[in-house]
């Protein structure tokens, strides 16, 4: 039912804002607890290092309670009903120490109706994060605890105990409407809930939302998926495949807060606009703590100071040259050809060839990283001379003088010989400058051709002065990820992912060697030269080769005449994806010829802004500048694809547009978004699919054949 002019039905909605206004309160007396004793943790730390231990976490509690007057505590209610079937499957799934702390949050019903005894009979609102009384008991609970799943899941086919799932209508913070299911009499709105549909298409201005209120049951699968499952998300526009991937990232926190605090949890975007869009995201939902880094950022090691021509780039992306720096590096490893000499106050150590040599090639052969592998022949060296001293003198020789056996001539000039210290820059470098080098390493894998792309005409002296490219970004982290161990994280979310290399793939591969990946994107949305066409060679490169993919398919942002116009690009993309579909009846779709393309678009940003919403007007890049100035000059204020804020509209360039939305695009000559890169098309087809309410296109030069 729907919130209607009835006294009950008032006394209900007095009764829920009642509700609200408690948990707001309480939720505000947690966080002025929380600070109190932020300000007062370091009288009761025991030394230093608890003290900055203390504060780190409860800073972090501080942040995670931060309320926002603007965004409803709770949007939800189950109801459960007093005849609960007591045999049931309990949820017992919870390694983080606040899931256990949740009072009311524990074992769900499997199915048929039931439900755990403890919680027939009892209500509980479902929010973005866990409220508690001054007593502890739960005023609002978290959408992630295990009894919120049945929110998502339970229906009139299975209620699993639900009798009533409410839903609520809110208005800057404030209740106005309700509506409720009776699940246990079989009514069910689903996609027909008029609250459900508003929240799905209500404008919004400036970043991306949660969908904690809007999760489908499809989407709430991935998000719950269990943390050691790396999963891809094949999703057509619309479908809400990036908030799966923040949803998800929150539901692991939550579970799993203690091992992936310290393991750490990494989202990785398509560029910086992106990251700007999501970044409210996860605050949103009590998670302060998630690294975020576009790939390039990842990757960086060094200033990039010069351009690869578009067929070098390319080439340095192909995995074919991780095996070329496998090669130049392992030619760098010499087996002796002398044997070593050590002086030692009146005594002189000596290491035979053979002795030396089965060191390096042992050292080799276990396949470790190559500086460890430098450390493991010094310290097989180091160990030799030790047991000669222990045999000659008697005793064991003391800890100083290991290390300094470790650093004396001898053994340096033989590690130095053998087993060379070397920086991924060097490597790189050593491949780039000399043709031999590169010759010797690529026989077999590149032609002559591409490693005379991939040399250096005018060779920098030094590694210090040489002008790096973007592409060689990849290259240089390829060498450090064979020099070194890199540093992983426990879970890392992939988003745009299509558009990944083999190589950067290898990069988030390395991050991810000992955690799970959320892979998501859409094949038919990429735009690189290097873009995949098959996720699972996307995924073998990644190192989850048995990563599960998912599509997603249904889209509830995007309307259906916006994504039956974009679908018509489809069979010229060359790529094996199902077609997207819109459950959005609304939105409206116009397509305009026009002598005058500036003034075209000021007219109908104008009109645009009589409705609510933003407004995202997307051109080729070299269109940019003038249309910010025709806008400017007419009196609209714009605003920076780098800072979403509250400024109602945007001009984007179409490179930068990608996981972004708003509420009406206006396209400026798809013509010229074509012809500006060889998969021109591709990226026609992600600016069409930004719009969410409605899409006008303008054009002076003919429309591309496909449209």
């Amino acid at each position: 039912m729907t919130l209607a002019a009835r006294p009950d039905l008032d006394d209900q909605l007095t009764a829920e804002q009642h509700h609200l206004d408690l948990s707001r309160t309480a939720l505000q007396r947690m966080r002025r607890r929380a600070e109190e004793l932020f300000a007062t943790g370091h009288t009761v730390a025991g030394d230093g290092y608890a003290a900055e231990m203390l504060g780190r976490a409860l800073s972090r509690r501080v942040a995670e309670l931060a309320d926002d007057p603007g965004t409803p505590l709770f949007f939800g209610r189950l109801d459960f009903s007093t005849a609960a079937d007591t045999d049931t499957d309990t949820d017992t799934d919870t390694d983080s120490a606040d899931t256990a702390s949740n009072a009311g949050v524990g074992g769900i019903g499997a199915g048929n109706g039931g439900v755990d005894p403890e919680h027939a009979g009892h209500s509980y609102h479902i929010g973005r994060r866990h409220v508690t009384d001054d007593a502890g008991e739960p005023l609002v609970l978290d959408w992630r605890a295990p009894v919120s799943r049945l929110f998502y899941r339970a229906g009139a086919r299975d209620p699993q105990g639900v009798a009533v799932r409410r839903r609520f209508g809110f208005q800057a913070g404030t209740l106005t409407s309700f509506e409720d299911e009776h699940l246990d009499r079989g009514e069910e709105l689903g996609t027909a809930s008029r609250l459900l549909t508003a929240e799905i298409e209500r404008p919004r201005v400036g970043p991306m939302r949660d969908i904690v209120a809007t999760i489908q049951p499809e989407q709430d699968e991935l998000v719950r998926a269990e943390l050691a499952d790396s999963i891809c998300v094949q999703g057509a526009p619309g479908t809400g495949k990036t908030a799966v991937g923040l949803h998800r990232a929150a539901y692991l926190l939550y579970l799993h807060r203690e091992r992936l605090r310290k393991a750490g949890v990494l989202i990785v975007g398509p560029n910086r606009a992106f990251l700007s869009y999501i970044g409210s995201v996860l605050p949103a939902l009590g998670e302060v703590e998630v690294a975020q880094a576009t790939i390039d950022d990842l990757i960086a090691r060094t200033p990039v100071r010069a351009v690869d021509s578009p067929a070098a780039a390319t080439l340095k992306h192909d995995v074919r040259l991780a095996e070329v720096l496998r090669r130049a590096l392992e030619s760098r490893i010499r087996l002796p050809e002398e044997s070593m000499v050590v002086p030692d106050d009146s005594f002189r150590w000596r290491i035979g060839t053979e002795p030396l040599r089965r060191i390096v090639a042992e050292a080799r052969a276990e396949g470790l990283p190559y500086a460890t592998g430098r450390e493991r022949v010094r310290a097989r060296v180091v160990g030799l001379l030790q047991r000669q001293v222990e045999a000659t003198r008697g005793d064991s020789p003391s800890d100083a003088w290991l290390r300094r056996m470790g650093r004396v001539k001898p053994v340096a000039a033989f590690l130095d010989a053998a087993w060379p210290a070397l920086t991924p820059e060097q490597l790189v470098f050593g491949l780039l400058s000399e043709p031999a080098v590169l010759a010797a390493a690529a026989e077999g894998l590149l032609s002559a051709d591409e490693q005379a792309l991939l040399t250096w005409a005018k060779p920098a002296k030094t590694v210090k002065s040489a002008k790096w490219t973007a592409a060689d970004q990849v290259l240089i982290d390829e060498a450090a990820g064979l020099i070194d161990r890199t540093p992983g994280f426990g879970h890392v979310v992939v988003d745009e992912a299509q558009d990944l290399s083999p190589m950067q793939c290898r990069a988030v591969a390395r991050r991810s060697e000992h955690g799970s990946i959320t892979l998501l994107g859409d094949l038919a949305q990429g735009t690189a030269p290097w873009a995949a066409t098959d996720w699972r060679e996307s995924l073998r490169h990644l190192g989850k080769p048995q990563a599960v993919v998912v599509p997603l398919t249904v889209g509830f942002r995007v309307p259906a005449a916006v994504v039956a116009f974009a679908n018509r690009l489809l069979p010229a993309l060359a790529v094996d994806v199902p077609a997207a579909r819109s459950l959005r009846g609304d939105g409206a779709l116009d397509v305009r010829a026009v002598d005058d393309l500036t003034a075209a678009t000021v007219d109908e940003v104008r009109a645009a802004l009589a409705y609510e919403g933003s407004v995202g007007v997307i051109c080729a890049d070299d269109q940019v500048e003038g249309l910010r100035a025709a806008l400017a000059t007419a009196g609209i204020v714009t605003g920076d694809v780098d800072d979403p804020s509250d400024v109602r509209v945007t001009v984007v360039p179409a490179t930068l547009v990608k996981g972004l939305e708003y509420d009406h695009v206006v396209t400026v000559e798809p013509a010229a978004i074509v012809a500006a890169e060889a998969r021109g098309l591709h990226r026609l087809y992600v600016v069409l699919t930004r719009a969410v309410s409605r899409l006008t296109v303008l054009h002076r030069e003919p429309l591309p054949a496909p449209l």
